[in-house]
């Protein structure tokens, strides 16, 4: 059996050399439909697009993408094509709620932004805004959450409106995956009428997709001071963001919020457990996640022993300092635990 795999997936070599002994590892964005013709099964993440002009006369019957999202896949070729697809939905989400946590400690240690008594506005509560929404009640915040696939499905949960989230949100979090058509629809979800319906000048905090913000409406609202701050991980046209918006952002991450070593193994581990199951493989292989090296100053505060596990200045630092390297940044992502 023949597998194409994204070069960059981590820690899934192994596994993967228990399975077959015909791998071949590319990276993401260079796969072509040569690298496929003859593959069984395909291992992507978010930079590889999968369609028919990739995967037209093809012998790959399984499709893997090691992500939450899947707006790179076209689903519609995958069902008319008879190959079986799959993500891995919630598998960083303690990742992201991780990177939520210690922004809002950030706020409160650096900006002096009193958190207890707030509002969060949090727009799409699936696997992450669920966790978000526990790490905004733990700082004593009030949480309003606008989620209208699940309202309409009846889901139990006190749903406000959009509206709700502009007129009364001291800060806003986007958690809803890219969508361009329906009555569901997430791109431009922020644009030039919703920054403009503000009335608290929130601060704007995106790390789901980025063309669910209009980035340059985002970058007028900087401008014309509708927003407190901002903190974008994922951005439009990526990796060659928005220069001037990068440096008028507060915190600015090349798409790494989800990107701790836990959250990728958790990936790893549904994508390999999918290939077994789709090809009929026992004894499907597990992952564990690494280890760190114990150099932590010991601290009474759990703010700051969360701040060693994850800061996100450093990265925000980085991108600001190299934004062509945005790619490099994020394939070459150091080790980052969870706990």
């Amino acid at each position: 059996m023949k597998i194409v795999i994204d070069a960059k997936i981590p820690y899934i070599r192994e596994a993967i050399s228990k399975i077959t002994d015909n791998a071949v590892y590319i990276n993401g964005i260079d796969i072509r439909p040569d690298d496929v013709c003859d593959a069984d099964a395909l291992i992507v993440r978010t930079r590889t697009h999968c369609d028919e002009a990739l995967l037209g006369g093809s012998r790959v019957r399984f499709l893997a993408t090691a992500t939450i999202g899947y707006d790179h896949i076209d689903t519609d070729y995958m069902q008319r094509a008879g190959i079986e697809w799959m993500s891995c939905p919630g598998c960083n989400s303690s990742s992201v709620a991780q990177y939520i946590k210690s922004v809002l400690i950030l706020l409160k240690r650096e900006k002096n932004f009193k958190l207890e008594g707030k509002t969060m506005g949090i727009v799409g509560c699936g696997n992450v805004g669920t966790k978000v929404a526990h790490v905004a009640a733990d700082f004593g915040m009030r949480v309003l959450v606008c989620d209208p696939p699940r309202k309409d499905r009846g889901d139990e949960g006190n749903f406000v409106e959009m509206s709700d989230i502009e007129k009364e949100s001291d800060i806003i979090t986007f958690h809803v995956p890219l969508t361009r058509q329906g009555k569901y629809a997430t791109f431009h979800l922020a644009d030039t009428g919703f920054f403009s319906r503000l009335e608290r000048r929130p601060i704007i905090i995106n790390t789901s997709r980025g063309s669910v913000v209009d980035n340059i409406a985002l970058l007028d609202a900087i401008n014309y001071n509708n927003v407190h701050d901002v903190v974008i991980d994922t951005w439009e046209n990526e990796p060659k963001i928005n220069p001037d918006l990068l440096q008028r952002v507060w915190l600015g991450t090349p798409h790494i919020a989800g990107y701790s070593a836990d959250g990728k193994v958790n990936a790893d581990n549904m994508v390999l457990k999918g290939l077994c199951h789709h090809f009929g493989i026992k004894n499907c292989p597990h992952i564990e996640p690494p280890t760190l090296p114990n150099s932590f100053v010991p601290s009474d505060d759990e703010e700051i022993r969360h701040l060693q596990l994850y800061n996100p200045i450093e990265d925000s630092a980085h991108l600001k300092a190299s934004p062509e390297k945005f790619e490099q940044l994020r394939n070459e992502y150091p080790v980052r635990r969870e706990k």
